[in-house]
């Protein structure tokens, strides 16, 4: 079924045709018609399936037929959690957009305001932006929201497990009545639908990360290795495989400066990817990984969040994930738009929880392989499928503290900036609970930043 029997206009239809995309994926021939129709709606989608188009079309597409009538107002806000994914995201909508006209500003922390402000006050019909930058460009009066017609949360359990849910509640109760909610996530967890429950009047709902959690073209395999060994076998695997390209994810931005320093020592130049490094740095770093000057990038997995790179032949846990849906979204970066990919996990023995939680979210077991020369010394047992985990974080460095948040409470009592009514005066904000998950460091530098 090609774009132009979504109800899309012949300019939108000939900007994706340009881009090369004959017909559209599940989530986005599900989507688009839901919302041209004007509904509200909650869609959970993995990464790779298109989701961003998914939303971005149709905003298009009747932002189109109007424009911003004053300035330093909006007409559509897509927020999210990181700056690379709002880069992302506002490349999506000048690529689409490119025939129509409109106007769109990726708006995040770590770079010069002035010029921010100036695009506002330009016009601009589509702004992407992270919670804390808009927050505080709001209360300097460099935006406006009552003309906004359309609100996208992407990735809102991202967003959740960096502790934004205080920014967005503000964010949501500065916005006018009448305003279509479009929320996607790659799942739909308990606060995500608590959140959703509480701003998103009668949606319409679409899952398909349930049964495309382990896509047929991703190749999956992991190596049981000792924890002191990784760093050698990421070595071997690199220089005997002759890999061309990888995203290699760790858990911390100091465990990512350390596996550069131990490639570099064995003839690998590599690269770290983190929260710590300036924006401009990161930026950088992401075109030189998509021109292919840089062929293996050390990322932590809250920085990566946004990271979009075509015909990624392979990405490698290095540290295995949790939560088990983490695991989904991280092998997403490869094998996207139906194209082939790797995804390669090496377990040590203290990660066979963490691997029980990830192959039964999967379904099935990963294929383990051995690699002469790395047998571990600790064997790591059979995998135990539908395992039912006692602890939140089974790999919690002890060194970290759980960061304690109160609970937000009830919505009632609303700052009524617009002087409306309160959405759902009665119902509960969700309680995200304490972060124990390891990466307090990363969430609170990339949230300090994004502010």
């Amino acid at each position: 079924m090609p774009f132009s029997k979504l109800g899309l206009s012949e300019s939108l239809t000939k900007a994706v045709n340009e881009l090369g995309y004959s017909e559209p994926t599940t989530i986005q021939a599900k989507a688009i018609p839901v919302v041209l129709q004007g509904q509200n709606l909650i869609a959970a989608a993995q990464t790779g399936t298109g989701k961003t188009a998914s939303f971005v079309l149709p905003i298009l597409e009747k932002l189109s037929k109007g424009e911003t009538k004053r300035k330093k107002r909006i007409r559509a806000l897509i927020l999210v959690p990181t700056r690379e994914l709002a880069i992302q995201v506002e490349e999506k909508i000048t690529q689409y957009g490119k025939h129509t006209g409109l106007t769109s500003l990726a708006m995040y922390g770590g770079v010069d305001e002035q010029q921010q402000k100036q695009r506002l006050i330009e016009g601009v019909d589509v702004l992407v932006a992270t919670p804390g930058r808009l927050i505080d460009m709001y209360g300097r009066r460099a935006v406006y929201f009552e003309e906004v017609e359309m609100v996208v949360l992407d990735e809102a359990d991202r967003m959740l497990d960096m502790g934004f849910i205080d920014d967005i509640e503000k964010i949501l109760d500065r916005l006018p009545e009448n305003i279509q909610f479009l929320l996607f996530s790659a799942t739909l967890s308990r606060k995500v639908r608590d959140l959703a429950k509480s701003v998103v009047e009668n949606p319409h709902e679409i899952t398909i990360a349930a049964n495309q959690a382990s896509k047929s073209n991703i190749e999956q395999w992991l190596i049981t290795v000792d924890k002191d060994k990784k760093s050698a076998l990421l070595s071997h695997l690199i220089q005997e495989k002759q890999w061309d390209q990888a995203l290699i994810f760790i858990e911390t931005k100091h465990g990512a400066a350390k596996l550069v320093s131990q490639l570099e020592k064995r003839g690998i130049a590599a690269e770290a990817f983190h929260s710590g490094r300036s924006q401009a740095i990161r930026a950088q770093l992401l075109e030189d990984f998509k021109a292919g000057s840089i062929k293996y990038l050390i990322a932590t997995g809250v920085a990566a969040r946004g990271i979009d790179i075509e015909d990624l032949s392979r990405v490698v846990n290095y540290d295995l994930p949790f939560p088990a849906d983490e695991y989904v979204h991280r092998i997403g970066r490869t094998g996207r738009a139906n194209a082939t990919g790797e995804a390669i996990s090496f377990v040590s023995k203290d990660n066979f929880k963490n691997l029980c939680m990830i192959e039964s979210r999967l379904g099935h077991l990963i294929e383990r392989r051995e690699v002469e020369g790395f047998a571990p010394k600790k064997p790591v047992p059979v995998t135990i499928l539908n395992y039912v985990p006692k602890t939140k974080h089974v790999d919690q460095d002890p060194t970290d503290k759980p960061q304690k948040r109160a609970n937000p409470g009830n919505r009632s009592n609303r700052n009524n900036t617009n002087n409306r009514k309160p959405r759902s005066a009665s119902k509960a904000k969700p309680n995200t609970g304490n972060r124990t998950d390891g990466r307090k460091d990363s969430r609170q530098a990339v949230r300090k930043a994004d502010k």
